[in-house]
């Protein structure tokens, strides 16, 4: 459901591939039932694509691991989270347009 841009994140991996990151990280938390998840999918890509070697863009699946949204306060998806030296900077629920995207992740850069 994802691109090659886009790491598949996991509660294993959270922590090397997000937290200790050297350039800030979109997580999107999603699951394969959610309809705005799947709506907001090409989107994803297309960021992950036009910020490739800026940030890095990832995918939690929310129903496989369960640890980390819970972390995080999760409760609606999709949840969209930049994180940034470990921190969390901004975070969006919901299907958002594409330049709030982009304007919450150029504040991080």
């Amino acid at each position: 459901m994802a691109s090659e841009n886009v790491l598949q994140l996991s509660d294993g991996n959270f922590e090397s591939e997000v937290l200790k990151s050297s350039v800030p990280v979109l997580v999107d938390f999603w699951a394969s039932w959610c309809g705005p998840c799947k709506a907001i999918a090409p989107m994803i890509d297309e960021i992950a694509a036009e910020y490739q070697g800026k940030i890095k863009v990832g995918k939690v699946n929310v129903d496989d691991n369960q640890a980390t949204p819970s972390t995080y306060g999760v409760r609606g998806i999709p949840t969209l989270i930049l994180f940034k030296d470990g921190e969390i900077v901004d975070q969006v629920v919901g299907a958002v347009p594409k330049n709030q995207l982009k304007n919450l992740i150029d504040k991080a850069l």
